[in-house]
């Protein structure tokens, strides 16, 4: 049997649900922190200023879900639960962190492009 033809382009596509999943600011900042090694939920928030118990409890699952997070509980008194990337996981580090550095470096442009735009508007 064949490999489906995924096109993300075609919006009835599941791979478009995939692309939504990993271009969210939250899981190319989560998948930051996770390319450096194994965390800890604490530790994921404490890097991610701005994101949510909320919105890391479910971009952890989500990413879990889709094969690209693993979670071990290791039992202690407090139990600890450590998040790592998965191998597939680890495929997206390269491409995001990409992401990541057009954005600082490109930012400053960006930011003065919005200005412009603004003050034309104006």
């Amino acid at each position: 049997m064949s490999e489906p033809a995924w096109n993300p382009y075609d919006r009835n596509c599941p791979s478009r649900g995939l692309l939504d999943r990993i271009s969210s600011r939250w899981t190319i900042l989560i998948v930051g922190v996770l390319a450096e090694g194994p965390s800890r939920f604490s530790d994921i928030a404490r890097r991610v200023d701005g994101l949510s118990e909320k919105m890391l409890t479910q971009t952890l699952r989500q990413l879990e879900e889709d094969g690209l997070v693993s979670r071990t509980v290791t039992p202690s008194v407090p139990v600890r639960v450590d998040y790592e990337l998965t191998t597939d996981g680890r495929t997206l580090i390269a491409p995001l962190h990409a992401l990541e550095d057009w954005v600082v470096t490109h930012m400053s442009q960006v930011d003065q492009a919005r200005h412009s735009a603004r003050e034309a508007r104006a």
